[in-house]
Formats: C-alpha cells, structure tokens, sequence
C-alpha cells in the first residue's frame, strides 16, 4: 500500500486528506483495480486518527466509485477505475516538482490547484 498521512494541523479535515490521496494513488497508478484498502481500523490506528475519519473517506470514495467494500474483500480499489490521460499526469507531476523548487506545502500547492479548478485566482501562499 501507498503511504496516505495526514496532517491535524491543517485547514482541509482529515477525512477529505485521505479521500484525496487515495483518489490521487489511483489516479496515477500507484492503486490498481483490485488494489485492497487497509480496514478502518488499521489505517485509523496507524495515522492516530478516529475510525470514523476514515470510514467517512471510504465512503466517499465508494460513493464515487473508486473503491469498493464487500464484507469478505474489505475494500478494494473498484474495477474499471484506470489511471487518468497521461498529458494530465505529467502536468500534476510538473506541477508538484515546481511547487518543491518554490518551498510550497503539500497544502499550499493543493489549494492553488483547488483554486484553479473553481476558476478563483487562488490562495495567497506568503512567499
């Protein structure tokens, strides 16, 4: 499994924090049709989170269809979900390394992109 973390200091909940990174793992790639989830209470323990942080982020991702839960499987990454056109996973790539190279946050880059998809100027990073 892919390292998902979150952190408690910052604005977007915890829940959200996962919801995203699990969506960003599979959209890349790096979680594949059929990919198992750790269960809630694994991956709550391990991040020092509540279980319903993270059954809310599972959720909303079944809710999307990304994943799926059964009771035997746990929940899995669903199939037909497939890695998003390569021209958009080079930017975000491109994207992430410029926001590295201009000492942004994992937060702060993520809201600029947030920004730019609402059509909004985006947050003022302090730099």
């Amino acid at each position: 499994m892919t390292v998902l973390t979150v952190d408690l200091d910052a604005a977007e909940p915890p829940y959200e924090q996962l919801r995203a990174q699990v969506a960003g793992h599979i959209a890349t790639g790096a979680l594949r049709p059929g990919d198992r989830l750790p269960t809630i209470r694994a991956l709550a323990g391990d991040l020092g989170v509540a279980t319903g942080t993270v059954a809310r982020a599972y959720r909303e991702l079944e809710a999307t269809g990304l994943v799926t839960t059964r009771r035997r499987t746990g929940t899995v990454v669903a199939s037909g979900t497939t890695a998003q056109d390569d021209t958009v996973r080079s930017a975000a790539r491109d994207f992430a390394g410029l926001a590295r190279r201009h000492g942004l946050t994992e937060v702060e880059a993520i809201d600029l992109v947030r920004a730019a998809l609402r059509g909004g100027p985006g947050p003022a990073t302090g730099r």
